[in-house]
């Protein structure tokens, strides 16, 4: 049964107002929530950069139905991976097991900052197996004493061990990173921009990767970007604490002041054009209807942007949720 997740950015909302935006979604029938963790945001002069490992810890108090899966936090660099699983586990005992991991590789934007340097990929991705076999192995239990090239313990057990198993899920843009989720994850979560290229690219790899390695193919977390506006005008104020993500250089970037310059040095409408604008709920759906019948996804993130957010979160649930379970219902 497909199931439909929330997107809370932190990037955009302060912590305080995405708990509300949580418990908003819950009212309007949303599945789980995806939270995003960065420690900047994409523009310096719009938006916020809360710590969300504490967001989360709200919402989980603040809800009662909902899953809670991070979407995506780094237990490369900032976070020693040993500290992400306790977190995890804290996570889910807040929440009465509702909690799932999804993990990333990372961007400069949020290592950068706090001197760490950041790899290319190859070191980043053999960082991640390091990583997950630790995360993996303290949430199952074991008092662990790891040496590793990147990472050590010595004796670490999670005395606040989580209440079950905690799904955990790996992010990939291309088919590198979409054979290791497939290879050493739960799940893969992708942000799609155009269906036809996230099957080439990150789906097909896997579906690959998992048959050579003997394994299913892992769940499919599949989200996308819109705006909610009505005008071309509503939607570039809606999109000014995101305008830095499809800016040149975003990943190697460390100054949200940075991307800021770069994205207004864009011609508007050529930053308006990489996002889908909808203005009624027959578009919305039609937005996220594909991630169901072209991709296949298990769980569909709404990535919804709008200058009236509530109303929008509103509007979601009472119209284009039940849109979007009736495509699930008739999906092959």
């Amino acid at each position: 049964m497909t199931a439909f997740y929330y997107f809370c950015g932190h990037e955009q909302w302060h912590p305080e107002t995405l708990v509300k935006h949580a418990v908003a979604a819950e009212r309007a029938g949303f599945d789980g929530v995806l939270v995003s963790d960065h420690f900047h945001p994409w523009v310096d002069d719009a938006g916020a950069s809360g710590f969300a490992l504490s967001t989360l810890g709200a919402i989980a108090q603040a809800t009662e139905r909902v899953r809670l899966c991070t979407a995506v936090i780094s237990p490369l660099f900032r976070f020693h991976p040993a500290l992400v699983a306790q977190a995890a586990a804290t996570l889910d005992r807040l929440s009465g097991g509702r909690f799932e991991l999804g993990l990333g590789t990372g961007e400069n934007l949020n290592e950068g900052p706090l001197g760490h340097r950041f790899p290319p990929y190859r070191e980043r991705a053999e960082r991640m197996v390091e990583a997950l076999e630790i995360i993996r192995r303290l949430l199952g239990g074991e008092k662990l004493t790891y040496e590793g090239r990147y990472y050590q313990t010595d004796r670490a057990r999670l005395y606040s061990p989580p209440l079950g198993k905690v799904p955990i899920r790996l992010a990939a843009a291309g088919p590198k990173s979409a054979a290791l989720a497939a290879r050493q994850a739960d799940g893969l979560i992708t942000s799609v921009r155009d269906p036809a290229h996230s099957l080439e690219r990150v789906i097909e790899p896997a579906r690959a990767a998992a048959a050579a390695a003997g394994r299913p193919m892992p769940a499919l977390v599949a989200t996308r970007w819109t705006v909610h506006a009505a005008d071309p005008e509503e939607a570039w104020q809606a999109l000014l604490p995101w305008r830095g993500l499809r800016a040149p250089g975003r990943l190697e970037a460390v100054d949200p002041e940075d991307l800021r310059r770069r994205a207004d040095a864009l011609p508007r409408d050529d930053v308006l054009s990489r996002y889908l604008v909808a203005a009624g709920p027959e578009e919305l759906a039609d937005a996220y209807r594909p991630l169901l019948t072209e991709l296949g996804a298990g769980i569909v993130g709404l990535q919804v942007t709008s200058v009236h957010q509530e109303e929008t979160i509103a509007l979601l649930g009472e119209a284009v949720l039940p849109r979007l379970r009736a495509a699930a219902r008739s999906a092959p």
